[in-house]
């Protein structure tokens, strides 16, 4: 055997158990969604697929009861939609700024960006907070979608990714009389497909999982979002694990839908902001 193909298979068997390993969670979640909590109670979550404890009691009662779960989603796929689209739009901006001009103090902007990317967010929750309370901010979606607009990884990426674009597409541009912000719009942005489709997929997965922020910013039911929601469904009287399972499996569809449809230009995305610049 060959020295090439005995590493394809030792690769291909690595990579089919990490699959596994991250699929069999997800396969529990689903099989649990359709027990009744008795079982989820005295046997946990299993991996044993019983037809004879399967239905859709815990779906009717979550989209029926008293939980506001379509009023948790909705908020969700609001707050995601408008602080992704904002985010992206920025920090393209902003990445094409460093990418495509020169000026004073240019390298000294970019590290502070590189700077902030490795400051944990828990360390800005204190100040944040305190500046968000004295904004008049509390209890909106504004203390939510603001402080995660100028995203700085979001920043880097795209300006790894501009960077590996030809100047001469820009000065071609300017060549033939296009003033810059139309050289932005119809020369670079649809070169950045890719990339945009990349972050979209991570800025959203961030977005839609946020959990401890809102929390703390968030006070009404109506305003809470999907990960807020279902924590409610954990009380000291009781813990609704039949309800917060079948919550957390519908959670998990958007997510996967957003990347199935936009798997191929996540990959090429991910794949030129890596070795561009």
């Amino acid at each position: 055997m060959k020295k090439e193909t005995a590493v394809k298979i030792i690769l291909f068997a690595f990579f089919t158990v990490v699959c596994l390993l991250i699929l069999i969670p997800f396969y529990a979640v689903t099989i649990a969604s359709f027990k009744p909590g008795e079982d989820l109670i005295r046997y946990g979550l299993n991996l044993k697929f019983d037809l004879s404890v399967m239905n859709f009691d815990n779906f009717v009662y979550l989209f029926t009861g008293d939980h506001a779960y379509f009023t948790w989603f909705f908020n969700s796929v609001l707050l995601t939609l408008v602080q992704v689209t904002l985010t992206l739009l920025v920090s393209a901006t902003v990445a094409y700024g460093f990418s495509a001009y020169e000026f004073r103090g240019k390298n000294f902007l970019f590290i502070c960006v590189l700077l902030i990317m490795m400051v944990p967010f828990e360390i800005l929750l204190l100040p944040l907070y305190t500046l968000t309370n004295n904004m008049g901010l509390m209890n909106s979606y504004s203390a939510i979608i603001l402080p995660g607009i100028a995203g700085a990884a979001t920043i880097f990426f795209f300006r790894q990714y501009l960077s590996g674009i030809p100047k001469e597409i820009i000065a071609a541009g300017r060549v033939d009389g296009a003033s810059e912000y139309g050289i932005y719009l119809r020369l670079i942005l649809p070169i950045m497909k890719p990339s945009f489709a990349a972050m979209a997929i991570l800025n959203g997965m961030n977005s839609w999982n946020n959990f401890l922020w809102p929390f703390m910013v968030l006070s009404s039911e109506h305003k809470y979002t999907l990960p807020i929601g279902l924590k409610t469904l954990l009380t000291p009287y009781g813990n609704n694990y039949d309800l917060l399972i079948v919550g957390s499996f519908f959670s998990i569809l958007p997510i996967l839908a957003l990347f199935l449809a936009f798997q191929k230009y996540f990959i090429d995305g991910m794949t030129a902001g890596a070795v561009k610049g």
